[in-house]
């Protein structure tokens, strides 16, 4: 998902093209919206997802449609990976983004004007209007994606996971390139050691604090309530809550 450690798990990639034969593919990463706002066709993204090599590394931004996740489980040979993170948290990272990083966002220029109370509401309500400012509620934003997570083929990591058991989440990376008939052509010891290494963070160009639970110093009671109300049973099924009871 957008916001949610692209680029944490693009520098784990470069450490695991490094330990085995992979080649790592440094392009745009596959979109289903282009820079300009047009929605990309299906034809479009089955040409990127089919134009993938044999050892390539691709990364991007891919809905959970049912054709996409047919295509991810008609071909398991695909070494896939789906990183998703706390909706709160991520919500207030995309308006930094907005605001701070990116003065090209199509909600930049809104964002901007309003305080940051206003800004948080928008996110958890979404923005109703036509052409490239249009955003979805929080809920509608997640459903998009939330079919990764039965695709069997797909390892689903929650960014938090990445960041607070990253030695457990780097186990369960390897493990499911090798649940196949590739095996990587080194110890496990040195395969950590080197992907350790390949994770610096502020090498990100949109890197700003790369914590987790941030949300909470800048959501307010009426911010639980609204988030409460559209999000629903989201967090409890995200495995971030029990119950909504927070």
């Amino acid at each position: 998902m957008p916001k949610s450690g692209s680029h944490l798990v693009l520098q784990i990639l470069q450490g695991i093209a490094q330990i085995a034969p992979f080649r790592y593919v440094d392009h745009k990463p596959l979109r289903t919206i282009t820079a300009e706002g047009r929605k990309r066709t299906e034809k479009e993204i089955f040409r990127d997802l089919k134009a993938l090599k044999s050892g390539a590394i691709g990364w991007g931004y891919l809905t959970a449609k049912p054709e996409y996740v047919q295509f991810f489980n008609d071909h398991p040979e695909i070494i896939s990976l789906f990183v998703y993170r706390d909706p709160r948290d991520r919500l207030i990272s995309s308006i930094f983004y907005a605001v701070d990083i990116y003065k090209g966002h199509a909600q930049h220029q809104y964002y901007s004007s309003i305080p940051m109370e206003e800004r948080i509401k928008t996110e958890i309500l979404g923005r109703d209007l036509d052409g490239l400012e249009h955003l979805p509620n929080i809920y509608n934003h997640y459903a998009r994606y939330l079919g990764w997570l039965n695709c069997p083929p797909v390892l689903c990591l929650p960014f938090e996971d990445l960041i607070k058991k990253q030695e457990q989440s780097l186990e369960k990376i390897l493990d499911h390139i090798e649940n196949g008939p590739f095996k990587i052509p080194t110890s496990r010891e040195k395969a950590m050691a080197v992907i350790k290494a390949s994770i610096q963070p502020k090498k990100s160009p949109t890197f700003r604090e790369g914590k987790t639970g941030k949300w909470r110093d800048y959501f307010n009671e009426e911010h639980k309530r609204l988030f409460k109300d559209v999000a629903g049973d989201l967090l409890i099924k995200l495995g971030y809550e029990e119950n909504n009871d927070w």
